[in-house]
């Protein structure tokens, strides 16, 4: 999942290097922390949060197979 996540926010930013994804558990779920640039955090939340929705969307689904409760938080 970690890798998913790194590979989709990698392809959206003009800084990947500074891509950083950690992960957590909580009572809520398995949590996904990604960390990305300043000036990159537009591009990751998109216009009206839809490429994070988007993300958060994929993430979720490919996560049914763990039967886990899945998590993404966007940190700057």
């Amino acid at each position: 999942m970690k890798e998913l996540i790194l590979v989709i926010a990698k392809a959206l930013v003009d800084h990947p290097e500074d891509v950083r994804v950690n992960e957590r558990e909580d009572d809520r779920g398995t949590v996904y922390e990604l960390s990305v640039h300043a000036d990159d955090i537009g591009k990751v939340i998109g216009k009206q949060g839809r490429i994070a929705k988007a993300m958060r969307a994929v993430v979720t689904s490919a996560a049914i197979k763990s039967q886990k409760r899945v998590i993404v938080d966007i940190i700057s």
